[in-house]
This record gives structure tokens, C-alpha cells and sequence, in this order.
């Protein structure tokens, strides 16, 4: 298994990293540290149920993108990474059918959530608004998605009937 000692380590004894200065060594430290975290996170959560799955990686990939966007970018590379890592976890942990209404909710709900969570308690405020938006609204997208697929086989289930009633009815 990998520790996160050993990956510093690994980091350390590479010679090509030796010219990077230390603000580009600890953002590389943090983006890597968090995408462990995210990794090992989103493994134990693979036996939850179909919604609480999508909610949490949004949640996860929201408050990861949040952070490392504020290294990175201040406060709008807060937001934006809120955004991006919300969509992604979001389609993530969705099935095919579902995968882009719950990305853009997740993305909606992280950016939303950031902004509002920002305003109101300061940084901590903007991780957690944009970990709940994300959680939000990539479930509400999920459901949409499924919602609108379950309209669309009973529509068609129904032409179906009706156009094979109607075909008897003409030979008589």
C-alpha cells in the first residue's frame, strides 16, 4: 500500500523535481495529497446505494476542487474548482444514462454552493456550501435523468400498443 510518507519520499529523491521551487513543491504536494485522499474515499463508499453514491463523490470532488483551486487561483479558482470538481465526481459515480444531467448539477450546485457559503462563513463557509450544493445538485440532476428516461420507455411502450390495436382493426 502506498503512504503517504512513501510517496513524499518518491517525490524527494527524483532529480527532475529538485528544480522546482518550494510554493510549486507544496502545490504539487497538495493536489497529490488530495486526489490520494479522494481515491482512497470514493473506494470505501462502492457498496452505498446508487444516490448517496453520487452525492458523496460530488460532495468529495467539490470540496477537493475548492481547495486545491484556491492554491491555485485564489477565489476564482475557488469557485471554478468547486464547479469542476463537483461535475466530475458527479459523473463519476453516475451511470451512462445519467452522467450529464448529474455533472451539470453537481457543477451548478458546487459553484452555487461555494458562493453562498462564502458570504456567509468566510472560507471554511465556501468548502462546506460548495461540498452540500454539490451533494444537491448532482442528486437532483440524477433524478431528473432517471425520471425523464422512465417518461420516455413508457411513451414508447404505449406507441407501441397502440399502433399494434390499430393494425388489427384494418384487415377486418
Amino acid at each position: 500500500m502506498i503512504t503517504l510518507k512513501s510517496l513524499v519520499t518518491f517525490i524527494s529523491n527524483q532529480e527532475c523535481l529538485m528544480t522546482w521551487s518550494n510554493e510549486t513543491m507544496k502545490k504539487f504536494a497538495m493536489i497529490l495529497m488530495s486526489a490520494t485522499l479522494a481515491t482512497s474515499a470514493m473506494s470505501g463508499i462502492a457498496h452505498a446505494g446508487d444516490t448517496a453514491n453520487v452525492a458523496i463523490t460530488s460532495a468529495l470532488g467539490s470540496v477537493v476542487g475548492t481547495s486545491v483551486g484556491r492554491h491555485v487561483g485564489g477565489n476564482g479558482g475557488a469557485l471554478v474548482g468547486s464547479a469542476i470538481g463537483g461535475g466530475a465526481g458527479a459523473a463519476v459515480s453516475s451511470n451512462r444514462h445519467n452522467r450529464t444531467s448529474a455533472a451539470i448539477g453537481g457543477a451548478v450546485g458546487g459553484a452555487a454552493g461555494y458562493s453562498v457559503g462564502k458570504n456567509i462563513g468566510g472560507s471554511r463557509g465556501g468548502l462546506v456550501g460548495a461540498g452540500l450544493g454539490a451533494a444537491g445538485g448532482s442528486v437532483v440532476g440524477n433524478n431528473i435523468a432517471k425520471e425523464r428516461r422512465a417518461d420516455r420507455n413508457y411513451y414508447y411502450s404505449q406507441q407501441r400498443h397502440h399502433h399494434k390495436r390499430h393494425h388489427h382493426d384494418y384487415y377486418r
